[in-house]
């Protein structure tokens, strides 16, 4: 259990206007989290073993820290978004890292899918240096990421929450104060289950529908106006039809995921059946078409099997989000 904690080191000035960002992992998804960050007037220090990717943010008014612990200490608020918990851990606690340079006061923000008992381990020692902690993965894509308009689970104290919620805001539409340190990283694990679970049934439907002589463009609007609709069938559907299958989303991170989910699920003696089905699909189709494939691409395991093409004119060859970016919002739950 982490202790008790209070915001008596917090800096005392407006968060929103004056304070420093750092934002370490300028991959799919944090890229365009951290241009929303910068779009919207943060101070904004970025960190990346991809000079490309930092030199892009740098052209566009962005500092460029050298290791995480010059962008540890020169920001109020660090922001991780990684590949892995055991990336992330790297950047925190080796040499040079975040934590060398975390100092009284200091925010640390993980925003990565990751698992929650390597969160609340790594928040231990960030409290122990007097900083504060908040595990707050986003959903919807990296589309809704690009334009502010995702949804980011935040698990942290309630204190600590309004402080960073004008940040969130910038990042996201609608913010969901999930409860305490690591229910955030939880409910992430679980919703990108629920989506990989779509995901397949979603090939297996498209698959069995021209199979039956349907037309795969109509199939998709029947599909999209009836019970059957979902977020992944309206935007992973789409670049499958197409063919790019490009949603910005890898087998390899597909695979951490559901993966992250069953261990949560064997952590509480839960006897799940569809679980490791998933994951034992999503581990064929990486050793057939390797870990970086587009993760729609797990379609081509049918394809492959029956010979049929799941491919319409007419669909887009990646995700793009057409909503107007939106002041972000807390999102109340109110059944509690």
């Amino acid at each position: 259990m982490l202790p008790a904690i209070t915001l008596s080191q917090l800096p005392h000035r407006d968060w929103n206007e004056s304070v420093k960002v750092g934002f370490i992992g300028l991959g799919n998804v944090g890229a365009k989290l951290a241009g929303s960050v910068l779009r919207n007037g943060f101070d904004l220090t970025v960190r990346d073993l991809d000079s490309s990717r930092t030199d892009e943010f740098s052209q566009l008014g962005a500092n460029v820290a050298q290791s995480p612990r010059e962008l540890a200490e020169s920001c109020d608020i660090i922001i991780t978004c990684l590949p892995s918990p055991a990336i992330c851990a790297s950047v925190m606690e080796d040499e040079n890292g975040v934590l060398d340079g975390f100092s009284g006061g200091k925010v640390w923000i993980e925003m990565s899918t990751t698992d929650q008992q390597e969160v609340l381990r790594l928040a231990e020692k960030v409290h122990a240096a007097g900083g504060f902690a908040a595990d707050c993965p986003v959903s919807g894509g990296c589309h809704r990421a690009a334009t502010g308009n995702i949804a980011i689970l935040a698990g942290c104290d309630r204190d600590v929450f309004e402080r960073i919620l004008p940040l969130l805001k910038a990042m996201g539409r609608q913010v969901l104060h999930a409860g305490q340190l690591g229910s955030a990283s939880i409910l992430k694990v679980v919703t990108n289950y629920l989506a990989t679970a779509n995901l397949v049934s979603i090939c297996e439907a498209l698959i069995t529908t021209k199979a039956s002589g349907l037309d795969l463009a109509t199939a998709y609007e029947a599909i999209k106006i009836s019970s059957g609709n979902s977020f992944v069938h309206e935007t992973e559907s789409q670049v499958i039809l197409n063919g790019s299958r490009d949603i910005n989303f890898t087998m390899d991170l597909v695979l951490k995921d559901i993966s992250l989910f069953q261990e949560i699920a064997e952590r509480h003696d839960i006897p799940l059946e569809l679980s490791p089905l998933l994951i034992n699909i999503f581990r064929d189709a990486k050793s057939r078409y390797g870990s970086r494939e587009w993760s729609p691409n797990v379609i081509r395991r049918l394809e492959d099997a029956t010979g049929i093409d799941i491919q319409a004119p007419g669909f887009p060859a990646e995700m793009v989000d057409d909503e107007p970016e939106a002041p972000g919002e807390e999102v109340i739950a109110t059944r509690n």
